[in-house]
Order: C-alpha cells, then sequence, then structure tokens
C-alpha cells in the first residue's frame, strides 16, 4: 500500500468517525450524516473517486466490507423472536422479495425502457433493504418490537436474496 492510499484511508475513517459522532451528537440516525458525506467527498466536490483512487484494491475492499456487514447482521439475529413471528418473517423473506423483483423489473422495463436483462438486474438490487441502514434507524426509531423484529429480519435476511436475484439476472 502507498504512503498517499493509506493517508487516504486513514482520512476516510477519520471522517466516518467524526460523522458518527456528529449524528451520535445531533440525535439523528448516522447513516444519514455518512451518506451526505459520502456525496460531499464524491461527486461533490471530487475529492474522491473510489475506482481511481483505490483501483484492484476496491473490489476486494468492498467485498470484504459486504462480508462483515452481512456476518455482523447474522451475529444480530435472535432466533427466539421468530417464535412470536414466523409467519410474518416468512412473508417477508419469500413473498416479498420475488414481487419486489418483478415489479422492479417490470417497472425499470417499461417505465424506464431497460432491456428486459438490465430490468431484471434493477429488480434484484431493488429487493435489498440492508441491514447496515435499516438497523440504525431502528434504533433511532425506537419502535415496538414486533414490527421491529420483522424489519431486523427482513434487512438481514433479504440481503443474500437480492444478491442472489441480481446474480442470476
Amino acid at each position: 500500500m502507498t504512503a498517499p492510499l493509506a493517508l487516504m484511508i486513514a482520512g476516510l475513517i477519520l471522517a466516518g468517525v467524526g460523522a458518527q459522532w456528529m449524528a451520535w451528537r445531533a440525535g439523528v440516525p448516522a447513516i444519514v450524516l455518512l451518506s451526505a458525506l459520502g456525496l460531499i467527498l464524491g461527486p461533490g466536490t471530487g475529492l474522491l473517486d473510489p475506482v481511481t483512487d483505490f483501483g484492484a484494491l476496491l473490489q476486494p475492499l468492498v467485498a470484504v466490507a459486504v462480508a462483515v456487514i452481512l456476518f455482523e447482521g447474522g451475529l444480530a439475529l435472535d432466533f427466539r423472536e421468530l417464535r412470536h413471528s414466523v409467519s410474518g418473517i416468512l412473508r417477508l423473506t419469500t413473498i416479498a422479495p420475488l414481487l419486489a423483483w418483478l415489479l422492479g423489473a417490470f417497472a425499470a422495463h417499461y417505465l424506464a425502457d431497460l432491456s428486459w436483462p438490465v430490468a431484471a438486474l434493477f429488480g434484484g438490487i431493488m429487493i435489498v433493504t440492508g441491514p447496515t441502514v435499516i438497523a440504525p434507524l431502528l434504533r433511532h426509531a425506537r419502535m415496538a418490537k414486533h414490527p421491529s423484529t420483522l424489519l431486523k429480519w427482513e434487512g438481514i435476511v433479504n440481503d443474500p436474496i437480492g444478491a442472489l436475484f441480481a446474480v442470476l439476472a
């Protein structure tokens, strides 16, 4: 790793920690400030271009980050919650992803005039709600236990399902 790349990574970590801290102090979900920071540093100012700046390291870094997110999501699941929410969780992780994929693909094809293969890929991507977004929002919203449980399981379980649909498309 070159010195400028190491400094950039250290700067990104520092900026991310700063955004997390500011979100905590402001009482807003961290994902809001982290997303804004990414938009500002990337397309907003052009200070960062991940493809150029990270080069061949980008794909392995993203793969490791996704693996850590999915692993952490799996650790957060409490199978005792299934007893009270199994039917809702099953609907949200079986019927809902298929419907989201089909409706997303149809909308992308007919409304955005995308080819069927690209529309199918788009539909697969639209399935993913992502535990990295759902979990912090659930903590911030302080929802009732049952809907919170359903959304947590849906966010964690549908991530790999959406990835599978996108890959198969």
